[in-house]
């Protein structure tokens, strides 16, 4: 996919009604040449991109904390556990709910406005794709009430996160109405502003298709849907090859380059190596580490990199940052190397690769965990060595669990998608995470992220509710896939 530069000039617009005993107040009160609405091409290009590049920035900044990738040298409360208290990042909230909004306002453009119809099913899938990311995040959430404001719901319930999966409108039938709406298209009128498809609504299908895929096995040990997921598989009709990829590819200058490289240095320098996914890399003697990170300026025991344990209280300890490893250049200086990961075809096929492992579809489990292995190194621009997959990554060698293998080189590629790896851990257990340094959360890694304080005010009585659900909004409640 080829960088785009998107200059976005959106404005929102919103009617202002007056009552008036004037009959013709509104009309002389009316610009005719203001727009009262957006043009659906506009917010889909807005919803899909601000989305992207606001949570690859929190899923390295937030997530990859969570996830073990990174280690924060200061500001670290975060690192710590302490999730109540994000800091230069940890608040995902109002990023997936302002891209939610917009999405649904392209969801009723389509609906409403013929010549609008060919948006339907793109913005009905990425609708899913957002909601089943953020209860993921935080188990049960405003959904089927939210952005209801104009019919008077301001203050809408929490939803039950086996509902907002299973229910009607939910995740899988969001799904199956984005490939309906796209299938039943037949005008002539091209998708606009689709930054990841270039208007390709087969794609969009397909890109529905793995998402069905991750929905079922993320909820597979709840809810057993083989008999679909062997459907998926046969039909082929998923992104299995990178050139097919939802992904958005950063610009190495501004305006689209990675957030990270337009930071101060010292915000990008406060991310290190985590000494757990030090001591992944170099157990597999994996290559990728000159890719995601660079050496220590300090090697002088000949150690090239060096990761440090997570969650440091930085008030009692002194860092040195030369004898660590930070992010590699493809965060900061090389940005348009990096891509926002929105479903790839490594991640499909690793979730395949589990599915067949676990018995869930007939499938072979090895070939389709090499072949997302081997995409993923070309995803993050590596070699992969020759006896990579017969030596240190062979499926099932030495005795190694081949779920395991499958979730950690998962955990692997999702350096990006750091929220990603956290949640895959808390499904598996995959990989071993380690005790944090300085925990403020009794040495237990999180398994849900707090509701935000700004709900407790806004929308009190089904904050209360949910806050009760999960002992006062602990972020150690599994969420219902969990449990």
């Amino acid at each position: 996919m080829k960088n785009i530069n998107i200059n976005i000039y959106i404005a929102t617009f919103f009617g202002l009604f007056f009552f008036s005993c004037t009959a013709d107040f509104e009309q002389i009160n009316t610009n005719p040449n203001a727009p009262v609405n957006v043009q659906p091409s506009l917010l889909l290009r807005q919803v899909i991109y601000n989305y992207g590049e606001e949570m690859s920035y929190e899923g390295f900044v937030a997530g990859g904390l969570l996830s073990q990738h990174m280690t924060a040298l200061d500001f670290n409360l975060f690192d710590r556990h302490a999730l109540k208290s994000p800091q230069l990042g940890g608040n995902p909230w109002s990023v997936f709910y302002r891209n939610l909004r917009d999405n649904e306002i392209i969801i009723n453009q389509s609906r409403e406005v013929p010549a609008f119809a060919v948006y339907e099913g793109p913005a009905l899938i990425f609708k899913a794709y957002m909601a089943a990311t953020l209860t993921d995040l935080y188990g049960d959430i405003p959904y089927s009430e939210a952005f209801k404001g104009t019919e008077g719901t301001v203050e809408p319930m929490y939803d039950l996160q086996e509902d907002i999966y299973l229910g009607p409108e939910g995740v899988l039938d969001l799904l199956d109405q984005g490939i309906a709406a796209i299938q039943n298209y037949s005008g002539s009128i091209a998708l606009e502003g689709d930054v990841l498809f270039d208007g390709n609504l087969d794609a969009w299908i397909r890109m529905a298709n793995s998402l069905k895929i991750k929905a079922l096995v993320r909820i597979g040990l709840r809810e057993n849907r083989s008999g679909e997921l062997q459907q998926l598989f046969d039909d082929q009709n998923y992104i299995q090859y990178n050139a097919d990829q939802a992904v958005f590819e950063f610009a190495a200058t501004e305006p689209n380059n990675f957030r990270m490289a337009r930071l101060r240095a010292g915000d990008f320098n406060n991310f290190v190596m985590s000494e757990t996914m030090e001591e992944i890399l170099e157990d597999l003697s994996d290559p990728r580490i000159d890719v995601l990170f660079r050496p220590r300026t300090n090697n002088s025991n000949g150690d090239d990199y060096e990761g440090l344990l997570n969650g440091i209280d930085a008030s009692s300890t002194s860092i040195t940052l030369a004898d660590y490893s930070l992010a590699g250049t493809i965060f900061r200086e090389d940005t348009g190397q990096l891509k926002a990961n929105y479903m790839t075809a490594w991640e499909t096929n690793f979730l395949l690769a589990e599915a067949a492992q676990r018995g869930w579809i007939n499938a072979p489990a090895q070939d389709l965990y090499e072949l997302a292995v081997t995409q993923a190194f070309a995803y993050w621009n590596t070699a992969l060595p020759s006896d990579y997959l017969s030596n240190e990554a062979a499926f099932g060698g030495n005795g190694a669990d081949p779920i395991e293998q499958i979730i950690t080189q998962k955990w692997l590629a999702s350096v990006i998608n750091g929220y990603e790896g956290w949640i895959e851990y808390r499904r598996t257990g995959f990989p071993q995470l380690k005790t944090i340094s300085a925990s403020l959360n009794n040495n237990l890694i999180p398994v849900r992220m707090p509701y935000p304080a700004e709900e407790a005010s806004l929308n009190a009585e089904n904050y209360n509710q949910a806050a009760a659900a999960t002992n006062d909004n602990d972020i150690n409640v599994p969420v219902w896939w969990d449990e």
